[in-house]
């Protein structure tokens, strides 16, 4: 889910229904798709001044390395604000 998101999260929650009932594969999956949404706004929002692509780049490293260093690891992943907002709204 890290490392493609908004679609493969998508499918995760929404069409294996195997997958969605495990806790971990869940928290992870709702985090990407809660950090890549409003990502992908701000960085269609500031492609107007050239810098959109470069957010868009540095997000991608970043979660490429939640991906790969600590999710793939097993270790649950926690993110500033998205976690806390996740876990009010009962997502996670």
């Amino acid at each position: 889910c890290w490392i493609t998101p908004i679609i493969v999260p998508i499918i995760v929650l929404l069409m294996m229904e195997d997958k969605k009932n495990r806790p971990f594969i869940k928290y992870n999956a709702v985090q990407s798709l809660a950090l890549a949404v409003p990502v992908w706004v701000v960085s269609i929002l500031l492609s107007w001044l050239g810098i959109g692509c470069i957010i868009g780049m540095a997000w991608y490293v970043y979660v490429a390395y939640l991906g790969v260093t600590k999710a793939h690891q097993g270790e649950w992943v926690t993110i500033p604000f998205i976690t806390d907002f996740c876990k009010n709204q009962g997502w996670i």
